[in-house]
């Protein structure tokens, strides 16, 4: 097939706006990734990539760049290159309805979609619908109250302190991974966790959880539609920080073994099952406590734990994911070996150092020359975890010296 992969940062969803450092370091390496898996199945890929970023003639493995100038064209683009093209990829956020109304834009094509349908993404991006569904099936989440901040503070301090013990976990209804979460510690913290809110979403409602200790995980779920099939256990390396700071995805581990793996995965299954239109590649936030698994979040659309399931993934996981979003088709799905995968924050690179840590195979997404402060995510694989570490540190420490 001919097929467009556009993810909304990188692809022109910010043009003239700053980049976010750790979205790009994110958004870049999904792309790459699953570009690159596409591209190794056979495909023609054509991706468009915001102008800023096409100018540096990355080592994208695509036939064909659609180079975007203006917030505003990657609509016409998609819509455009739709006719010449076979099937579309996206990857953006669900906040205010931004996957939502990109797939919906791809359904009126008449072309293929790799997604999830619109009208799931819209059903599962509203946590209100998501949490009411895990509750009405019996599934384990967190004690969850949605809130609106057209409320008094003092009304909504009344309510947490009569459902809740502090700690708790504020959080936009239809946020995309750590965008405005905050950890409250007491009440006086919560005007500053609203405001967070705020900043990254024009909903009104919001959702307050209680914290839960044990261990930030994902699943990573193959769908086709209507059945579901787990593939991977993912550790998440989370900073869930107070609201005067922002709270933060570092990067991961793939897979990972735990005692509540098989639990997880039939946990995630069975969320998955309950949305009819969910298909392709989807990620399934959980929290391993030490004896019940926790859903937090689905998310339908590409997660990070891609950038490491690619690589121990025995088949192309790309086409994996084609197969089970165009057909329903599911093949033997192994993982062989460990990938970790994290994140460097340096100064904005010299275009030397910036081309010498392009050809690094270690660094999936480099520190771009866009601000004075930038991010790189790189990738450590090995037969074991602690060689997937050793090697990830290794490529820190690697970046470094470039960076000196």
């Amino acid at each position: 097939m001919k097929i467009v992969v556009y993810e909304h940062l990188t692809g022109g969803g910010y043009a003239q706006q700053p980049f976010s450092a750790n979205v790009l370091a994110e958004g870049f390496a999904m792309l790459r990734c699953v570009a690159a898996d596409f591209k190794a199945a056979g495909h023609e890929v054509t991706v468009l990539l915001d102008q800023r970023i096409s100018k540096l003639n990355l080592p994208l493995n695509a036939d064909y760049i659609v180079p975007v100038a203006y917030s505003h064209e990657p609509a016409f683009f998609l819509s455009d290159v739709a006719k010449i093209n076979d099937a579309l990829f996206l990857i953006a956020p669900e906040t205010d309805g931004t996957l939502q109304k990109l797939v919906a834009l791809v359904e009126k094509t008449g072309k293929t979609s790799l997604n999830c349908t619109s009208k799931s993404i819209g059903q599962v991006s509203d946590k209100t619908v998501l949490y009411g569904q895990l509750e009405k099936n019996g599934i384990s989440t967190p004690k969850t109250a949605v809130l609106n901040n057209a409320e008094t503070l003092e009304f909504i301090r009344h309510t947490i302190e009569e459902s809740f013990f502090y700690p708790v976990v504020f959080k936009p209804i239809d946020g995309t991974g750590c965008g405005g979460v905050s950890l409250v510690c007491s009440n006086v913290e919560i005007g500053k966790a609203i405001d967070k809110i705020k900043s990254q979403t024009r909903q009104n409602k919001f959702i307050v959880q209680e914290y839960l200790t044990g261990e930030s995980a994902s699943v990573s779920v193959l769908c086709n539609g209507k059945y579901a099939q787990a593939v991977s256990l993912n550790k998440q390396t989370v900073n869930l920080n107070a609201p005067f700071t922002d709270s933060c995805y570092l990067g991961g581990t793939v897979p990972i073994e735990h005692h509540l793996k098989h639990e997880a995965f039939s946990a995630a299954e069975r969320v998955v099952k309950l949305f009819s239109g969910l298909r392709g590649y989807v990620g399934v936030d959980v929290i391993l406590t030490e004896n019940k698994v926790y859903i937090l979040d689905l998310n339908p659309r590409l997660t990070t734990s891609y950038v490491g399931l690619t690589e121990v993934s025995e088949k192309n996981a790309g086409k994996a994911l084609i197969d089970a979003a165009t057909n329903g088709q599911y093949s033997e799905f192994k993982v062989s070996g460990v990938s970790c995968f994290g994140k460097l924050q340096s100064n904005s690179p010299s275009m030397e150092a910036f081309y010498k840590m392009c050809n690094e195979t270690t660094v999936v997404s480099p520190l771009f020359p866009f601000t004075t402060s930038a991010v790189a995510l790189l990738r450590g694989c090995g037969s074991n975890l602690r060689e997937a570490t050793r090697r990830l540190e290794e490529a820190k420490k690697s970046l470094r010296s470039i960076m000196c």
